[in-house]
């Protein structure tokens, strides 16, 4: 006659194989995550990458034009003091928050400081007169991963906010929260509003940012102005930029890509 183990001992046996099945599975997909996440990582930028995978006027629809003098570029109405006694809860923080996003703006570092190679370049022009001034740089992962968790928390820290400027005038700020095309490891868009007294009359400035990771490596897109922010031209600028970002740390030379990227939604 045959003998079975236990009931418990059979139970026990399928258990510890079914632990070892997910056990394996769970490791090999944190593996390949991992691979291909260092595979990207491990690359980083020269200069003359950098410069090579910014994009171009071409990239974008519309009347833009690249100009060399988007490092002097600095609007007003951002520059101020928050003040954190318009916050009910966590004032001194959230103050600080906002306080951090505007001179971000003003010193044309959305991801903070860079730890590498970084290029930038300016356009104006667009349907409203917009101007866009877009990076791409290499980061320590860290403060990478840190900044876009940041600008993440903004739509709720810094919904509604005003700012007093240095003439003593006040202005009012928005931030939300925007969609991005699934480009990148992560990514994160936000638009600012910001309201207030340009040479006497009032004037609303309009800003899209737009920050994509992709390994240690990012692009960073401000875009708009007096005038409005273009969406669309962001939404061109994150996912053609991408491509040419990747295209680069692949070591390809960025190629023509399909004018119908520009049209499509990746959402």
């Amino acid at each position: 006659m045959i003998r079975h183990p236990p009931r418990a001992a059979r139970f026990l046996a399928l258990a510890l194989a079914a632990g070892a099945v997910l056990a394996t599975g769970a490791c090999s997909n944190g593996s390949d995550a991992a691979t291909s996440t260092s595979s990207r990582s491990a690359k980083t930028l020269t200069q003359g990458e950098a410069e090579t995978a910014l994009i171009n006027a071409t990239d974008l629809e519309g009347n833009w034009t690249r100009v060399n003098d988007a490092a002097t570029w600095r609007d007003s109405l951002p520059i101020g003091k928050v003040d954190a006694a318009q916050f009910f809860t966590d004032s001194k923080t959230t103050a600080a928050d906002c306080q951090k996003l505007l001179n971000v703006l003003y010193g044309d570092a959305l991801l903070g400081k860079p730890s590498g190679a970084s290029a930038v370049a300016g356009f104006s022009g667009g349907s409203d007169g917009a101007r866009m001034l877009y990076q791409v740089a290499d980061y320590d992962r860290g403060q990478l991963d840190s900044s876009l968790a940041w600008l993440k928390t903004l739509p709720v820290k810094c919904d509604q906010f005003t700012v007093t400027g240095k003439d003593g005038s006040t202005r009012t700020a928005q931030v939300i929260e925007t969609s991005l095309p699934k480009a990148g490891d992560s990514r994160q868009g936000l638009r600012l509003t910001l309201q207030g007294p340009v040479g006497g009359k009032p004037a609303t400035l309009t800003l899209d940012l737009a920050a994509v990771r992709l390994g240690t490596n990012a692009i960073a897109v401000t875009n708009g102005g007096l005038g409005g922010t273009e969406a669309d031209s962001t939404q061109q600028a994150v996912t053609l930029g991408t491509q040419r970002l990747k295209d680069v740390l692949a070591g390809k030379t960025p190629g023509q890509h399909d004018p119908a990227l520009k049209d499509r939604a990746w959402r």
